[in-house]
């Protein structure tokens, strides 16, 4: 594997998010059929999102409810109905690993990073990685997981 000359280093994976319907009935599947432990519901109305940060075990998910149809989340659903959306890899400085990757030609969706529900967040636009929507996160020091 290439030596990597990056000013950003590329973590563990940060979380997996889900995009569902009914946030709070997901939740409660999710603790039927894992022993999820109880989180709360986050109102996140500037992102147009109701969510649940489940933590099971050393696994984060990240459940997504619409609350605005025209959002992305809420354009998912429509398009691609409920399921995985996104696969989030942690970051020690994502403006520098949002810089590295536009000068390598890589299409982000995000230009500029921007506050997210645990940290600083940027996505990387799925036609750059093989059809799969990445997500870079660089926690915040009370989200850090």
């Amino acid at each position: 594997m290439p030596e990597s000359k990056s000013a950003c280093t590329v973590g563990y994976a940060n979380h997996v998010g889900i995009a569902v319907t009914n946030v709070r009935e997901a939740l409660l599947l999710y603790q039927t059929l894992f022993d999820s432990p109880e989180t709360s519901i986050i109102e996140a109305p500037l992102l147009g999102i109701r969510a649940a940060i489940i933590v099971q075990g050393e696994t984060h998910i990240e459940l997504l409810e619409p609350t605005d149809p025209a959002g992305a989340i809420g354009r998912f659903i429509a398009e691609h109905g409920e399921g995985l959306h996104h696969l989030a890899f942690n970051v020690n400085n994502v403006d520098k690993k949002v810089e590295e990757l536009k000068a390598l030609g890589i299409r982000m969706i995000d230009q500029v990073p921007r506050q997210g529900l645990t940290g600083r967040i940027a996505f990387i636009h799925p036609s750059a990685t093989r059809g799969s929507l990445i997500e870079l996160v660089q926690p915040s020091a009370r989200a850090a997981h």
